[in-house]
């Protein structure tokens, strides 16, 4: 017994310095991997101050990369809230989400306390077992499963995550999809209950059927719901349950059904990153007639809307990553300045580095339209 402990003791000792190296050489290779990140990202902002022939920032009443921030830094109530929360004392964050103007307000007010609960929510237990029959805390829980079982699965391809991992993801989503049947129960009149299955709709996958009776629950709740319909987007679009021609006929017919103003047209242009970035299409795919067609009905929604519109910069960067693929830099440039200092998607939620990313296309636009404007002078 001795000498197995002691042989136990030794290739542990033999052991241990080979886990080390291969813990330094990973994150070696990882501090090389940030180290040329910040390069390319320096040089490119370097580039726009320099500026030598075309993209002083300020001449074309645009800030500089290093001003700009990621769409979703939370304003003064929002962090109040999430600070609140994270000390364990919930009633400012059920004051926070019961500020939202309508349904799809709230689920964005909602979506960074569901992100907080899905990592530690003793608050939110507490928020629960004061006032168990509460639906904001209800739908709240709902949602935190929801996101708590996308983050057991990652974000990586289907082939890239485990079978643990797949079961765990599928566990906790069932979990979600009572927690919002009880969430619904509470609320009858909410859609939001509803509208955080899709998620679970798309994961578990549900078939077209299922599907488009939770959907029905949802539109008879809140016909033009923008978070329902975004997230719909996804369930029909190639990589998850449906098609390209599913995915368009979707948006179509549900922009063709929506009043002017409801920002639901920009999701057209979405679509079709979908298409073509699935398709692996050539840039020059977003100069097609129907794309033209998407964009002008994007930009007559985006002018009907409510400037204070909370899904605004989602209508302008989509507007502005479109334009400048598409050719029409000088249209782009006028989104890009109403941006201001944000970078929202599809920047924020598509591309690993959005800053630099944002930067580069919006150096194409201001070179092509700075040409355009040279040729028409």
């Amino acid at each position: 017994m001795i000498g197995i402990i002691v042989l136990a003791f030794v290739g542990l000792a033999l052991l241990f310095p080979v886990v080390m190296t291969r813990l330094a050489k990973r994150k070696l290779a990882q501090l090389e991997r940030a180290r040329a990140a910040i390069a390319r990202h320096e040089g490119r902002l370097a580039e726009e101050e320099r500026a030598g022939n075309t993209i002083t920032p300020a001449e074309h009443g645009l800030l500089l990369g290093s001003e700009l921030v990621v769409e979703g830094e939370p304003g003064p109530e929002e962090l109040a809230a999430l600070r609140a929360a994270e000390s364990g004392d919930w009633r400012p964050a059920a004051a926070y989400l019961a500020g939202g103007a309508n349904a799809d307000a709230r689920v964005r007010r909602m979506r960074p306390l569901s992100q907080l609960a899905a990592e530690d929510d003793t608050w939110l237990r507490a928020w629960r077992e004061e006032r168990p029959e509460d639906p904001t805390a209800a739908l709240l829980h709902a949602d935190a499963l929801v996101l708590l079982a996308w983050n057991i699965r990652t974000g990586s391809a289907a082939r890239q995550v485990s079978a643990e991992q797949f079961a765990g993801f599928h566990r906790v989503l069932r979990e979600a999809e009572e927690a919002s049947a009880e969430a619904a129960a509470l609320a009858p009149d909410d859609p939001n209950p509803w509208a955080t299955q899709l998620s679970i709709a798309m994961g578990l996958g549900w078939d077209h059927d299922r599907f488009g009776a939770l959907w029905s629950e949802i539109v008879k709740r809140d016909p033009y719901h923008w978070a329902a319909h975004n997230r719909a987007l996804q369930y029909w679009c190639a990589k998850w349950r449906g098609s390209h021609e599913l995915m368009h006929g979707f948006i179509d017919e549900a922009v063709a059904a929506a009043p002017a103003g409801s920002l639901l047209a920009p999701m057209r242009l979405e679509a079709y990153y979908e298409q073509f970035a699935r398709d692996d299409e050539k840039r020059t795919a977003w100069q097609r007639p129907e794309v033209g067609a998407a964009l002008d009905a994007a930009l007559a929604d985006l002018a009907a809307a409510d400037p204070g519109h909370h899904r605004i910069l989602y209508a302008r960067g989509w507007l502005a990553f479109a334009l400048t693929r598409a050719g029409r830099a000088t249209e782009a440039m006028e989104q890009y300045r109403a941006l201001g200092r944000f970078i929202p998607q599809p920047w924020a939620a598509w591309y690993d580095d959005p800053r630099q990313h944002f930067v580069d296309t919006r150096i194409d636009a201001v070179k092509a339209s700075t040409k355009a404007a040279g040729a028409s002078a």
